[in-house]
């Protein structure tokens, strides 16, 4: 059985495509073709469970169509409306150090050498130049710096990141919740 602390989130399937089973296919992380991947996971019926690929094709950066081994008609592929994508994070491992998107570290916990637990990275914001983990903290945000300075260690099959952060840099974080 695949575990959820297994897999992670690089996209969602949205609709189906013609009348062959394809699928059109939104993804945050293009892993799956760059580590060539035999299968992605998506949850049915509450249990994440393994899809073969049998094709795919992109349309963009980030839209693709993908046939499943065993969605062969229009309304097999109708279950899959809305469903999110997942891929197991060994095999992501697999691929060339630095290929690993940002997409990949949500679920880590963050850990800092001073402060302890920091909490479980939420999202990771890449809107700015300065890449940003969103941490949840029971309900609150906090905004830490993906900064390799600030990363001492990064464990993988754990799934923990390691940082010493600057002194006052959770200071100012709890000053903007006054």
């Amino acid at each position: 059985m695949i575990r959820p602390e297994e897999v992670y989130k690089i996209g969602m399937f949205n609709k189906p495509h013609g009348i062959g089973g394809e699928l059109q296919f939104t993804f945050t992380d293009d892993i799956f073709d760059r580590v060539e991947a035999e299968y992605v996971v998506c949850p049915m019926d509450g249990i994440l469970v393994p899809f073969f690929i049998e094709a795919y094709r992109f349309r963009s950066d980030t839209t693709a169509l993908m046939k499943l081994e065993g969605v062969d008609t229009q309304e097999q592929a109708r279950q899959f409306i809305n469903t999110p994508v997942y891929f197991p994070v060994k095999h992501a491992e697999e691929g060339e150090p630095g290929e690993l998107s940002w997409d990949f570290f949500v679920g880590f916990r963050l850990e800092d050498t001073v402060h302890g637990h920091l909490g479980e990275v939420a999202d990771v914001d890449t809107s700015t130049p300065n890449t940003l983990f969103v941490i949840d903290r029971g309900g609150n945000e906090l905004l830490v710096p993906a900064r390799e300075e600030f990363i001492l260690d990064m464990d993988t099959k754990h799934r923990v990141i390691t940082v010493r952060l600057p002194e006052g840099l959770l200071d100012l974080d709890d000053a903007e919740e006054i």
